[in-house]
C-alpha cells in the first residue's frame, strides 16, 4: 500500500465496520457499525451477537426453524450495540454499518436522533423488512446513502 495513501473519512469509518464485524461470532453474518459525531469523533462501535452475558454456544445460530430456534430471536445487531455503547448521546451523529438496516434497527437510529446512516452492502434491498426501514428513515428525514469502497485492505495477515 502507498505509504502516503490517506483514506476519506467515509472509508477510515467503513473500514472500522469490517474491522469490528470480525468480534461477531456469527457463522454466517459477520456486521460491524461505527458512530460518529460532527466532528468525526467515534461515539460507539458495535458488532452483532448475543446480548451480554450469554456466551457463543448458548443460544443457536440456526437462519432457518421456528423463530426460538433461530439466531433472529436473540441476536443484537450491530447499530444497535453501537448505540447501547456509545459514550456519549448520538443525537445528529451519522452511522457506519457493512449492511442496510432493517426496519428494527431503524426504529432504534431515529429514536436515538442518528441523521445520517452509510451502509456498504443492500443484499436484502427488495425484503419487506428493508422496505418498511427505508420508510422509517424517509419519513424521519434520516439520511443514508450506500458507500463503494475505494480501497480493500487486509488489516490482518495470517502467521
Amino acid at each position: 500500500m502507498d505509504k502516503d495513501l490517506i483514506l476519506s473519512w467515509d472509508e477510515t469509518f467503513m473500514q472500522m465496520c469490517d474491522l469490528i464485524a470480525r468480534r461477531s461470532k456469527d457463522p454466517s453474518t459477520k456486521c460491524g457499525a461505527v458512530i460518529v459525531d460532527q466532528k468525526n469523533v467515534i461515539v460507539g462501535l458495535g458488532y452483532n451477537g448475543w446480548p451480554r452475558g450469554i456466551e457463543h454456544d448458548d443460544l443457536p445460530w440456526d437462519r432457518e426453524g421456528d423463530l426460538h430456534k433461530t439466531k433472529y430471536a436473540y441476536v443484537v445487531h450491530a447499530e444497535a450495540n453501537a448505540i447501547y455503547n456509545a459514550n456519549k448521546d448520538t443525537k445528529d451523529c451519522k452511522l457506519y454499518v457493512n449492511l442496510f438496516p432493517c426496519n428494527e434497527c431503524a426504529k432504534i437510529i431515529i429514536q436515538n436522533g442518528i441523521k445520517e446512516v452509510i451502509y456498504k452492502d443492500d443484499k436484502y434491498h427488495d425484503t419487506d423488512i428493508c422496505k418498511a426501514s427505508r420508510k422509517m428513515l424517509d419519513l424521519a428525514d434520516v439520511k443514508y446513502k450506500q458507500y463503494t469502497p475505494e480501497y480493500e485492505l487486509d488489516l490482518i495477515k495470517s502467521k
